[in-house]
């Protein structure tokens, strides 16, 4: 099943609620800086099950305290409505942390 690419101005519009994820290209971009190295890795676990259970996964990168999200729809070329919503999940998640 398809899943429509976004417009400019829908993806515009959606990190207008978004402020913390950049824009590069296909994808959108959120670093998190943990309190510590346990409390990122917890952050991703988090992340991951949220993921698993929306069957749509962000590509992670752990750099000690940093944790760097990027979302995109692989199978679609670009950002979808998926991504959006995992985005709101995470920032959710992050600030829950």
């Amino acid at each position: 099943m398809s899943t429509p690419l976004l417009s400019e101005d829908e993806i515009r519009t959606a990190l207008e609620e978004l402020p913390d994820w950049t824009h590069t290209g296909n994808s959108i971009a959120r670093t998190v800086e943990a309190p510590s190295f346990l409390a990122g890795i917890e952050l991703v676990r988090r992340v991951a099950a949220e993921a698993e259970s929306a069957n749509h996964h962000p590509d992670i990168d752990i750099r000690w305290r940093r944790v760097t999200f990027t979302l995109s729809t692989h199978s679609e070329g670009g950002l979808t409505r998926l991504d959006v919503e995992l985005a709101r999940a995470i920032d959710r998640l992050a600030q829950e942390s």
